[in-house]
Order: structure tokens, then C-alpha cells, then sequence
């Protein structure tokens, strides 16, 4: 991925389609923006998730990064900062 890919992702709602005419945060929901790895920059949507879900943090399906289609890159809330989740690795 390049600078532009990445500027394209930033402010982003994870799986909004880049064609969305509002691919950004809409007023009266939950997010989190994921730092690191193939999804920096992009916001996760939490709005309606228990504590106990985002405790365990997430596994997001994406085409980027090491095992390409399919492959899933791991997100966990940053201790002290529940408004950025870390990038742990990633899964094929």
C-alpha cells in the first residue's frame, strides 16, 4: 500500500464500500480508529457492542497486507485509550 492508499483510507468507516456517498463517521455513533497495520487510519463502528466484545478486541477480514483475500488483521483496545485499538498481527 502507498501514501495515496493510505490517505484514501484515513476517516474511513471500516467496511463502508470506498463508493458510499458518506463513508465517514455519521453523528450519534460509537467509533475507535485502528492504529497500525493494514487498516491504519480506518474507524471501527463499535455503536450497540457489549464491554465483554470489545474487551476481546476484533479480527477484520482484509484484502491488504500479508495473506492478501481473506486474510484477517487483528485489532485489541489500547489500554487507558479506548478510542484507538492496536494492531496485534495479523491471521490468514
Amino acid at each position: 500500500m502507498d501514501s495515496d492508499d493510505e490517505q484514501l483510507l484515513r476517516g474511513r468507516v471500516y467496511g463502508h464500500d470506498a463508493d458510499d456517498p458518506h463513508p465517514g463517521p455519521r453523528p450519534g455513533r460509537a467509533y475507535a480508529e485502528l492504529v497500525g497495520g493494514p487498516l491504519d487510519g480506518l474507524l471501527l463502528d463499535s455503536t450497540g457492542w457489549r464491554q465483554d466484545e470489545i474487551d476481546t478486541g476484533v479480527s477484520l477480514q482484509t484484502e491488504l497486507w500479508h495473506f492478501g483475500p481473506g486474510g484477517r488483521a487483528l485489532y485489541d483496545p489500547r489500554p487507558g485509550d479506548p478510542a484507538r485499538w492496536d494492531w496485534g498481527g495479523d491471521s490468514p
